[in-house]
C-alpha cells in the first residue's frame, strides 16, 4: 500500500494540453489510457473520471485529466480520489497554468514543467504545395486549440504563406484570413475555422 501512495501521478503545466496528452498516450503504452481533455472541466466530467476509476484493472491505467479551466466544484468532487487513488489507478492532470488548480489539489501531486513548450509560430506546413493529408494531420494536432492560441495560428500561418512561402494570396484567400479572425471573435469552433482558412491553399499552385 505504501509503494502506492508514493504514486500517485503528477500534475502536467503545459500550454498546449493535446499535444501533451498524445505525447503521454505513445509514451505509456502499452498501459491502458483514458483521456478527458475539455475546454473547460465540469463536475459531468469529474464524475465520469469517477465512474471510470472505479473500473477494476489488472494492469495500471492512466487517467489523464487536461483543460484550459478546472472549475472548482470539478476538482473539489475529485479530492479523495487524488489522495487514495483506487488500485492499478493512476492520474495525470495536464494544466495551462498551476493558478487554475486549488491548492488543495496542488498539496497532492507534484507539478511538473513540461520541458518543451509548444509555440504557435512553429508552423511546418508549406502553403505552396500543401495537401489534404498535411492539412488533415494539421487539425489533428491543433484539434483543442483555444480561442487565443487560434488567433495566434492564424496569424502564423500568414506570415508563413506571405513571408516564408513568398506567395501571392489571391483576393478569396485574403478575405479568408480576415473572415478567420472575425470567426474567431464570434467563438467559432476554432478547428472549422482554421480547417476553412487552409484549405484554401490546397490545389493551388504559386503565382510567382
Amino acid at each position: 500500500m505504501s509503494n502506492h501512495d508514493s504514486k500517485k501521478g503528477y500534475i502536467l503545466i503545459s500550454n498546449n494540453i493535446e499535444a501533451e496528452f498524445e505525447r503521454l498516450r505513445n509514451e505509456l503504452k502499452p498501459n491502458r489510457v483514458v483521456g478527458f481533455i475539455e475546454d473547460e472541466f465540469k463536475i459531468e466530467h469529474a464524475k465520469a473520471v469517477i465512474a471510470e476509476s472505479y473500473i477494476s484493472e489488472s494492469q495500471v491505467k492512466y487517467i489523464i485529466l487536461g483543460a484550459n479551466n478546472f472549475n472548482h466544484i470539478s476538482q473539489n468532487s475529485l479530492l479523495k480520489l487524488l489522495e487514495e487513488p483506487p488500485r492499478n489507478i493512476e492520474y495525470i492532470l495536464i494544466s495551462s497554468t498551476k493558478s487554475n488548480l486549488l491548492p488543495t489539489v496542488r498539496s497532492r501531486m507534484p507539478i511538473l514543467q513540461t520541458k518543451t513548450t509548444y509555440s504557435v509560430q512553429e508552423i511546418t506546413l508549406n502553403l505552396s504545395r500543401v495537401n489534404y493529408a498535411e492539412v488533415f494531420e494539421f487539425l489533428k494536432i491543433n484539434a483543442r486549440v483555444k480561442k487565443s492560441e487560434a488567433k495566434s495560428l492564424v496569424e502564423a500561418l500568414y506570415n508563413r504563406a506571405t513571408v516564408i512561402d513568398k506567395l501571392i494570396l489571391n483576393a478569396s484567400q485574403l478575405q479568408n484570413f480576415d473572415k478567420a479572425y472575425r470567426l474567431l471573435e464570434l467563438n467559432s469552433r476554432p478547428q472549422s475555422v482554421l480547417a476553412m482558412l487552409i484549405m484554401s491553399f490546397v490545389g493551388e499552385k504559386s503565382a510567382n
